[in-house]
């Protein structure tokens, strides 16, 4: 079972590298990885991490040392993955509106590939006819996700064919003689609902009766990650039985064999995540008390951008009296972690930890205000290991021409 890693710990490791800092435990990506493979295990099913989540390399060879495939969205992460030991059957490439050439490539190099635009289709038809077997990513229109920034199933996203266009990708396919080898969807982020999941594999298997030649279907991801003490996980457990019995069925009736496929990133690398950073003031106003840290959206920017919540503790204070704080990054925006969060007391120099930050943290930090980006930290086996070192000014200077 995994331990989280102490205060104490978090501390050294601040002490010796510097903050902010991102930590990643290796320990909790394992078990979330086996709590997977263990839930699925009753079907033939594959998991492809989405290393958009994360993709410093070391992360993804501890993931391809569990077994996990790799899931890509651009060329960049395809070529990171490679550099990581995958080979080009164990990567999966999906992008999306890029240049046509940034597909070919992928078919170099390779790779398994994603497409999910009838023009990009029509395209990689003409020019690769049957020779080089692709996925084709369908929209399946159902609304899932924590919010619609993060949902990608609606009529209005720029994820996936429209189910409503399937007759033009028969035409495409019958055309170009395309090769099919597998049907993907994916809906959004932090779904909750298992039905949801097995409303679109009901509409994927009407789909697949289109395409006999088809070996899988990609159900993408999407998983629940608690990020509040009140919230639950997806149910994977109850997932995998009810997908295990209604591919069994659908094979069954129809006699054929299906793989299933998953792409879970969050999932596997968010928990693992603690992001420690220093109390540089505290600032009492008329309406609130202030706790100004030595970061911002420049490092963490969920908060901002989707509005998203990490738990966060004072890990140097941890038995203080609870008081009342307003969480602020030091970037000249409005750069808000957290209001009114409950605390314990908070004094200058304190270290505060933001949980479950394995997952789009330091993967969308940015240089904003000429700030550093911040070391990266990886623990295996008890012991920690820096994977990133954190940037110097002359980073900031690299390619600039002077």
């Amino acid at each position: 079972m995994f331990s989280p890693i102490t205060n104490e710990q978090l501390i050294e490791i601040a002490n010796e590298f510097g903050s902010p800092v991102y930590i990643y435990d290796t320990a909790k990506i394992t078990e979330q990885y086996n709590k997977l493979t263990e839930a699925f295990k009753q079907h033939p099913t594959k998991f492809y991490y989405a290393c958009k989540a994360l993709t410093n390399v070391n992360i993804l060879k501890h993931l391809r040392s569990l077994g996990a495939l790799l899931d890509c969205v651009s060329i960049n992460e395809v070529k990171l993955g490679l550099l990581a030991g995958y080979t080009p059957e164990q990567i999966l490439f999906t992008p999306n509106c890029v240049d046509f050439n940034e597909i070919v490539d992928a078919t170099q190099l390779g790779v398994r590939i994603n497409l999910d635009n009838i023009s990009i289709l029509e395209q990689f038809g003409n020019r690769f006819g049957g020779s080089y077997p692709v996925c084709i990513r369908i929209n399946p229109h159902i609304v899932a996700g924590g919010n619609y920034k993060i949902s990608t199933g609606h009529i209005d996203s720029k994820f996936g064919i429209s189910i409503h266009q399937l007759r033009h990708i028969e035409r495409v396919v019958k055309t170009t003689g395309l090769h099919v080898q597998g049907l993907h969807m994916h809906t959004g982020s932090e779904i909750k609902d298992i039905e949801v999941f097995l409303q679109g594999l009901e509409v994927m298997f009407d789909i697949a009766m289109r395409f006999p030649g088809i070996d899988f279907i990609d159900l993408g991801s999407g998983f629940k990650v608690a990020y509040k003490e009140d919230e639950k996980d997806t149910d994977v457990n109850k997932l995998g039985a009810k997908v295990a019995a209604a591919v069994a069925q659908f094979e069954a009736e129809n006699e054929r064999k299906l793989e299933i496929w998953f792409e879970p990133g969050k999932y596997l690398v968010s928990e693992c995540g603690y992001f420690v950073v220093k109390a540089n003031v505290i600032k009492q106003t008329t309406a609130t008390v202030f706790v100004g840290v030595n970061s911002g959206f420049n490092h963490l920017i969920r908060p901002m951008f989707y509005e998203a919540y990490h738990r966060i503790t004072n890990i140097s204070n941890p038995a203080g009296a609870q008081r009342i704080y307003t969480v602020v990054g030091n970037i000249c925006e409005t750069d808000t972690f957290a209001w009114d969060r409950v605390l314990n007391e908070v004094r200058e120099g304190d270290y505060l930890v933001f949980h479950n930050a394995g997952a789009y943290g330091f993967e969308m930090s940015s240089n904003f205000n000429s700030r550093l980006k911040p070391a990266e930290v990886m623990i295996k086996d008890g012991k920690h290991t820096l994977i990133r070192r954190a940037d110097v000014f002359e980073d900031l200077l690299k390619n600039q021409i002077i």
